[in-house]
This record gives C-alpha cells, structure tokens and sequence, in this order.
C-alpha cells in the first residue's frame, strides 16, 4: 500500500482550481484541493516540483507522519502556498483510506456528531432593495442564515457585493478574468471606510425590520477597519443581534481584537486567511474569537483543521469553516465530512458551484432544509471528470485591490 503517482490538474471551469490526484500502487485514487486564488500556479509548482517526488513509494496509511513530515521539513515552514499544498496531499490520503475502508470520510473521523450542518447563504445587492430579492430568494430555499453585504453610497464597485440573480443565486467571481492583450494586474476599487461605518447599521435595522429576529445575519468587514472602527462598528451592530461579524480588523495583528471584545459581545469570526494553528494561539488562548474561519484547503486539509478544531473547543470556540467558491467541490466535501464528526462545529458557509464546475467535479454532497450533508458515498465523495478538467485550461485572474479615495493601498 503505497504511493505510485502524485499528478497535478490545474482548470478553470469558470474559476481556476488545482487538484492533486494520488494514485496507490493498486490504482485507488485520493483526490486533496490546493486551490489558492490569484496563485494558484505556485501552489501547483511546489506540488509538482517539491513535494510529489519525495512522497512516491512512501505508505499511504501513513497521513499523520506524512502531515508532519510536508510541514517540518522544510526549512520553510507554513505560509499559504506551503499549507495549500500540504492540505491537497493530505485530503487525497484521507480520501484513499476512506475508500479502501468502503465507508464516507466522516465516519473514520469518529462518526457523525449530528444529523446536518447548517449553513449560510451570501445575500448581496448594490442597493436595499436587491439585497432584499437576494435574501427572500435564500430564506426560500430553506437557508436560516444569510450573510448581508451591499454597496455603500457614493462608491462603485465593491468587493463581495453583487446583485443576485432571481431566486437568490449568487454567481459572483471577484477574480477578475484578463484579457488577452491586458496588462497583468487586478483591477482597483475605491473605498471609504467612514461612509461604509454610517452604513451598515442602517442595512442591519432594515433587514430586522423586513425579515424578523429569527434570521441569522453574518456580515464580513473584509479587513478594512482599524481596531478602533471595528470596535465602533461591533458596538452598533449588537441591537441587531448579528451571528458574527467577521475579519473586521487585518488578520495579522491579533491584538487587534482585545479592543473590539472589550467594547461589544457581537460574537467575531476571523481566520480564513490563516493558514495554521500557531496563528490563532492569542486568539483562541484569550478567547478574542468565537468563530474559527479557516478553511482546509490553506490550512493543512483534513489533518490541519482538525488540530485547529480539537485546540478551539477546549476554549468553547466553534467552527464556521471557509466555503466559497474559490474552494473546490474538493475542499468543501473535506468541510462537510470534518463538521459532521466534530463536537464543535458552528455553521458552515455555502456558495454552490456553478454547473461548469460541477461538470468537471461530480459531487455526493446535498443540500435541504438549510441544511448540508457529505452523504454516503465511500471517501470525500467527489469525483474528477480529468477529460472535462482538460478543456477548461488555466486563465490568469486577480483579486481586486482597494485604495482609498487618496489613492493609498487599503485592505480588502
């Protein structure tokens, strides 16, 4: 039982993603998601060039050794094209021995925790009164949570806002395409964060208003504030009871935080730009966080998260696991499997893929009732069409970049 073949699918069946197929030398194959938007070429690059030739003929059953081995022998260790790369490999082990077992991942993890995983929707709109369609869309296919993001008066183009299509479908790509003779650099957008603070709270009285107390509403600051704004904005959002209020402050400075917690109780989320556990000590140790937001795409696949998540609960923090559509059908299968079987899990983000992407990645995963189930299929329970893969090559895409109205770089 060991590894014969590690091959690298770089497609874009609307959006890029890379995949790492793991072939066993009895031909079982794992499939593990390296997806890392606007790079996903690097992540590619370091599993081709860097880690599948020292993995070939090692033992497949091997998952937590061969974690720690991808993580602590390069000199250079985490970062998220590292993780990236580790969470692909370790993802396509586990989906093997899931596999081979002839049972659904969740069961190896220690078996299902509950019957389902809530889940929200993103709810958008350039103005009230699109936001609105989008919610009633959403609150119509059965979702009890909805994450609110609109345009802010006097601006233009704002990332993650994006009219919905009737019936709530938000088919948003924030990575713009290039054309072919176009320079290659991301589009920029203008912010301004004070219009934004008078804002939002308005958005959040509206929609109690329009959809009652029952609805749990997220919204995502995009790190944008400064510790003192987000205090600020944290402290006018609590009437409106929000489920989180999430990365309202960079990442990068976790002490950041003690301000926020220090002025409001609006529960915070933060950390799909993390990439281990080490990054999150201040923030789980002093309990600055309620809501865990990484991914296992970037943040070591199966094995990562779940160290992340067994540190979390001793502080009572949950998961709230990063499910866009720049995660493959891959990662958000690792996603579903993992929350099922884990005792703190808290809800689970929810962008469906578009019918491209599910043409090339056929998934067992459902949804019903607000509710999201991996099923039963032995494994992550996502297979990769590769002859569909083939005709969707790479398409370089950026993420935007923010400036202020004086032109200074901003956080997006």
């Amino acid at each position: 039982m060991s590894i014969r073949s590690i091959d690298v699918d770089v497609t874009s069946p609307g959006r890029n993603f890379v995949t790492a197929i793991v072939t066993t030398d009895d031909g079982v194959t794992g499939l593990g998601d390296g997806t890392l938007n606007g790079r996903e070429l690097a992540v590619a690059s370091y599993l081709r060039d860097h880690v599948a030739p020292t993995l070939i003929g090692r033992d497949e059953t091997q998952i937590e050794s061969t974690w720690q081995y991808l993580y602590r022998s390069p000199y250079w260790r985490r970062g998220p094209v590292t993780m990236a790369a580790v969470a692909a490999i370790d993802m396509a082990l586990w989906d093997i021995a899931a596999k081979r077992a002839g049972v659904p991942l969740y069961r190896l993890l220690g078996g299902a925790s509950r019957t389902g995983l809530m889940t929200y929707a993103h709810a958008s709109g350039t103005d009230l009164e699109h936001l609105d369609d989008a919610i009633r869309g959403y609150v119509e296919q059965g979702f009890r949570a909805v994450r609110i993001q609109t345009g802010v008066p006097g601006l233009g183009q704002i990332y993650g806002v994006h009219d919905s299509a009737p019936g709530g479908t938000y088919e948003y790509e924030p990575a713009s395409r290039l054309a072919a003779d176009a320079p290659r650099r991301p589009e920029e957008e203008t912010w301004d964060t004070a219009a934004y603070l008078r804002h939002l709270p308005t958005v959040f009285e509206h929609v109690r208003s329009e959809f009652g107390p029952e609805l749990h509403l997220l919204h995502d600051g995009h790190h944008r504030m400064r510790p003192i704004e987000a205090a600020r904005l944290a402290s006018d959002l609590e009437p409106y009871r929000p489920f989180w209020l999430e990365d309202c402050t960079p990442g990068e400075d976790q002490s950041a935080l003690r301000l926020v917690r220090e002025h409001s109780t609006t529960p915070l989320a933060i950390g799909e730009v993390f990439n281990s556990v080490f990054d999150y000590q201040t923030l789980i140790t002093e309990r600055l966080i309620d809501y865990v937001r990484s991914s296992a795409t970037h943040a070591g696949g199966v094995t990562g998260l779940r160290q992340l998540m067994t540190f979390a609960g001793i502080y009572g923090i949950r998961s709230g696991f990063h499910g866009p559509t720049d995660v493959s059908p891959v990662g958000m299968a690792a996603h579903l499997h993992l929350g099922l079987a884990i005792h703190n899990f808290g809800i689970q983000e929810y962008m469906p893929h578009s019918a491209r992407t599910l043409e090339v990645f056929r998934t067992s995963y459902t949804f019903a009732d607000g509710m999201l189930h991996p099923g039963e299929t032995p494994g992550l329970g996502v297979d990769l069409d590769r002859e569909a893969a083939a005709a969707h090559p790479y398409e370089p895409a950026y993420l935007p970049v923010n400036r202020l109205r004086d032109g200074t770089v901003h956080d997006w």
